[in-house]
């Protein structure tokens, strides 16, 4: 491959890496809205399964994804929906709670499995990613590690902000943070 030809592989695989972490980088702000107050070590957990399960998911759509993409393509959006409008209201609905009755809030925590769930949700799109790059005999390497450095990149710098504004913000961010992961669940249901 010419160098030109590579450039323009890994500007493409970047901008791809960019596209597919969108999803992930609002779910981390909202997390981090909601829980300005996250254990370092959660906090960390966040970009990091957001970036596997981005990394993961393009691999197992180029080698297997011909076999059961009109399934992922049929349930994707309501996966998506299910797990981040459970996710998003709870948050939601808890920090309406907390406005209400201050002093009889719970402290609502992200949990170990909710950040599973959520690596997984917003990760979808790259196993339909990987079935495309199968089809065009892209270079399956190069896009899946750009598309995981790419997310991880964007999501340790929205982690920062969204643990500033929740802190100043506190409930009110956490009622924003439950809405974000509504929206994004129905953007993935309705398209």
């Amino acid at each position: 491959m010419d160098p030109t030809t590579a450039s323009a592989a890994i500007v493409e695989a970047v901008l791809l890496g960019v596209a597919l972490a969108m999803d992930a980088m609002a779910v981390t702000l909202s997390n981090s809205l909601c829980e300005p107050d996250m254990p370092r070590p959660k906090r960390l957990a966040m970009p990091v399964a957001f970036a596997c399960f981005q990394t993961l998911m393009p691999v197992l759509g180029y080698w297997g994804g011909t076999l059961v993409a009109s399934l992922v393509e049929a349930y994707a959006g309501v996966v998506s929906l299910a797990v981040l409008g459970v996710v998003g209201g709870r948050m939601a609905l808890e920090a309406l709670r907390e406005l209400r009755e201050p002093e009889r809030a719970s402290c609502a925590r992200l949990t170990w499995p909710a950040i599973l769930l959520e690596a997984v949700a917003t990760s979808i799109d790259a196993l339909v990613v990987g079935v495309s790059l199968a089809a065009t005999g892209a270079d399956l390497a190069l896009n899946a590690a750009a598309i995981g450095v790419t997310t991880l990149a964007c999501c340790l710098a929205v982690l920062l902000a969204g643990r500033a504004l929740g802190e100043r913000f506190g409930a009110h961010a956490k009622v924003v943070g439950g809405i974000i992961l509504i929206v994004i669940g129905l953007r993935a249901f309705l398209s």
